[in-house]
C-alpha cells in the first residue's frame, strides 16, 4: 500500500491540487498531513479532493476551524504532538515539529516517525527509527515536495514537484 505525507501546504492550493491529482492517479488511499495545510477553505479543498483516509495533525500555523473537522467523514484529527497507528505491521508516528520527535519515541518504539515545520526534506534515523520529513508542498523556502512510502517494501521516495 502506498501511503502519501505531506506537511506544511501554507495555503498553496495549486500545489495541493498538482500532489492530489498524481494521487487519485496512483489510487493511494492513506494521507498524513504533518500540520501547516492553513484555513478552512484548503481544508474543505483537501477533503474533497482525495479519495481516502486522512491522518491530519495541527501545526503552528493552522488556522481553521477544528470544530469543522467532525463535518468530514475522512479525516482523523491529531493534536501538534502527534499520533500513531499501524500500517502492515509497521508502528508509524507522526508530528508537527521536530521537537515531539524525542517524547514520541520516549514513550515507544516506533519504525518511522513522519514530521514537518522545517520545510527541509530530511531523512535521519533515531533510537531504532526512521525519522522522514516530506518537505513543503508550499514551496516556501525551498522546492515544493511530498513523501511516499511503500508500506510493503519499506520504500520511501521524495516527489518534487515541478519534476512530475
Amino acid at each position: 500500500m502506498l501511503v502519501v505525507v505531506i506537511s506544511d501546504i501554507h495555503d498553496n492550493l495549486t500545489n495541493l491540487r498538482q500532489c492530489l491529482d498524481w494521487c487519485n492517479r496512483q489510487a493511494i488511499q492513506t494521507m498524513i498531513c504533518c500540520g501547516d495545510l492553513t484555513n478552512d477553505d484548503t481544508l474543505d479543498y483537501l477533503v474533497k479532493n482525495f479519495k481516502g483516509d486522512i491522518h491530519l495533525l495541527k501545526g503552528n500555523a493552522d488556522s481553521f476551524d477544528e470544530r469543522k473537522i467532525v463535518e468530514y467523514k475522512n479525516i482523523k484529527y491529531y493534536s501538534r504532538a502527534g499520533g500513531k497507528l499501524e500500517i502492515n505491521g509497521k508502528k508509524i508516528g507522526f508530528c508537527h515539529e521536530p521537537f515531539y520527535i524525542k517524547k514520541l519515541i520516549e514513550k515507544e518504539k516506533f519504525d518511522i516517525i513522519f514530521y514537518g515545520h522545517t520545510h527541509k526534506p530530511w531523512e535521519s534515523k533515531e533510537k531504532g527509527a526512521r525519522l522522514i520529513n516530506p518537505g513543503t508542498l508550499s514551496g516556501m523556502f525551498l522546492k515544493s515536495t511530498f513523501a511516499v512510502w511503500n508500506s510493503q517494501t519499506g520504500e520511501i521516495s521524495l516527489k518534487i514537484l515541478e519534476e512530475m
